[in-house]
């Protein structure tokens, strides 16, 4: 477990991790969750897929030309109108370093981990739960991309936790979403503060503290605003699939094509 994140090798990770990576120069991370076979299943905007610029998962990303994978044949694999993509590791990882997402971490570890988007006080379901909301998703979609509200660290969030937030006020359950509103939102709140502190040491400590207990109070570990939804019932309600009896046929048949490749 680091200070900051908690990069692994990738010997050390096992299907139903969530892992992570950083793109643009660690300008902000791609989530997705590790299925097995070297296979990752993750979450874009639906319109970088088609396009010959892919931006991943955020609009912060240098131009990156889409190709077709020279390992595995099924790679980019996804459904028509979907953002949920099946990946192979490296073209997910595209050289960069590999990191595992932490659940189930104390107050204290969440608190100490200064950047979001690493780890979550909220505990993770059994690895075979998760692999079935991954790849159940994958046929049925997720829904819009949003980068604040529905975005890759949200897609992975649900897969691990099976929770879902009642009424989205601006923000979803993504770590690093909440500590780029919760930074400037740190900043402005503590500005009056300057007239009563003069220490500059003072101010900064308590926009520090500040900006934590806005992550803290964000995470989807503590928050009660949050409901555990099954994900059949996520995508039947949502629109996303056909006969609950169709879409899980179909999902048993994706789950045994990853294992097998």
């Amino acid at each position: 477990m680091g200070l900051l994140t908690n990069r692994v090798e990738r010997n050390e990770i096992k299907p139903g991790d969530h892992i992570y990576t950083y793109r643009a120069v660690f300008a902000y991370s791609h989530h997705g969750i590790f299925v097995g076979g070297s296979k990752v299943v993750h979450f874009r905007p639906e319109r970088n897929l088609d396009s010959s610029i892919d931006t991943s998962s955020n609009l912060l990303d240098p131009t990156f030309p889409q190709s077709t994978c020279p390992t595995f044949p099924d790679c980019g694999f996804r459904q028509p109108n979907s953002g949920v993509v099946l990946s192979c590791l490296d073209c997910f990882l595209r050289n960069g370093s590999l990191y595992c997402f932490e659940y189930g971490v104390t107050p204290s570890v969440f608190l100490a981990k200064v950047r979001g988007g690493t780890c979550t006080t909220a505990a993770s379901d059994p690895l075979e739960t998760v692999i079935h909301r991954a790849m159940y998703l994958l046929q049925n979609g997720f829904g819009n991309y949003d980068i604040f509200e529905n975005n890759c660290e949200d897609f992975a969030l649900y897969c691990k936790t099976g929770l879902l937030i009642l009424d989205n006020l601006g923000i979803g359950r993504s770590g690093q979403a909440s500590s780029v509103i919760g930074a400037p939102l740190a900043a402005l709140l503590s500005s009056p503060l300057k007239l009563l502190m003069p220490s500059p040491i003072g101010v900064a400590t308590v926009t520090a503290g500040m900006y934590c207990m806005t992550r803290y109070a964000t995470d989807i570990g503590i928050r009660t605003d949050v409901i555990k939804v099954a994900v059949e019932d996520l995508a039947v309600s949502l629109g996303w699939a056909g006969r609950p009896d169709e879409a899980a046929e179909e999902n048993e048949a994706s789950n045994r094509q990853v294992v097998a490749l």
